[in-house]
């Protein structure tokens, strides 16, 4: 399958998992920074090989075997991230850039032996789940983003969603990472800041950091690992 194709079946698989996007044309061209007859035209190629519904005006959609396409490819990605971030210690906001180059030169005997070396994870540093070699995976339960929390609760982060050197590096900075727990004080929703207290500091964080940490609530019988 060409490199054209697996960018484009990953972009609407990712696209169609977010209830704030969509997956029309218009909006896949510009995920892909093609332009949207280039889209089309593609769309057409793709429902002929019975990998996407396409109909004119609707958004498009992935079929069964798409779907499958679009994993075998997001299974190759975040093993690539897990083993470059694991076993080289390259950065987060690196890994992402360097899975995007190598998901397309792996094979799927290169892929299970790299899920196999790394003992099958199951989320990728990031936090994403890693499908297996079945296509399946094991999303974190009951998650949810931090801008969405509750006040007066404690949740564990459990996603970090970017690939921006600046967030991460304000994340590491504040301790800030898979497997932190922290307190929501207090949502102030007509600004869209929301104030937690983490490793015993307060932070006031905007919507824009807010929505792209992903967290779940706390298993209170377990010891606190923020800062972990």
């Amino acid at each position: 399958m060409s490199v054209a194709i697996e960018n484009f079946v990953k972009i609407l698989y990712h696209r169609s998992q977010d209830p704030e996007l969509d997956t029309k044309p218009g909006s896949i061209a510009k995920s892909l920074g093609i332009s949207q007859a280039a889209t089309t035209d593609m769309a057409r190629k793709l429902a002929a090989r019975k990998l996407i519904d396409y109909h004119r005006y609707r958004e498009l959609k992935l079929t069964p075997e798409g779907e499958k396409e679009a994993m075998k490819v997001l299974r190759k990605h975040r093993l690539w991230e897990t083993f470059l971030h694991q076993t080289l210690g390259i950065s987060l906001h690196e890994i992402h850039r360097e899975a995007e180059l190598l998901e397309h030169q792996t094979s799927d005997f290169l892929a299970s032996k790299i899920y196999h070396y790394l003992k099958k994870p199951q989320f990728d540093p990031h936090g994403d789940p890693i499908p297996d070699e079945n296509g399946k995976f094991h999303p974190h339960q009951k998650q949810l983003q931090l801008s969405r929390a509750r006040s007066g609760q404690t949740y564990e982060i459990t996603r970090l969603q970017s690939s921006d050197k600046e967030f991460f590096d304000f994340c590491k900075s504040k301790q800030l990472s898979i497997g932190s727990r922290l307190d929501v004080k207090q949502q102030f929703m007509d600004n869209r800041i929301i104030e937690i207290t983490v490793s015993n500091h307060t932070l006031l964080l905007s919507e824009d950091i807010s929505r792209l940490i992903y967290v779940k609530p706390a298993d209170h019988t377990a010891k606190s690992s923020a800062g972990s």
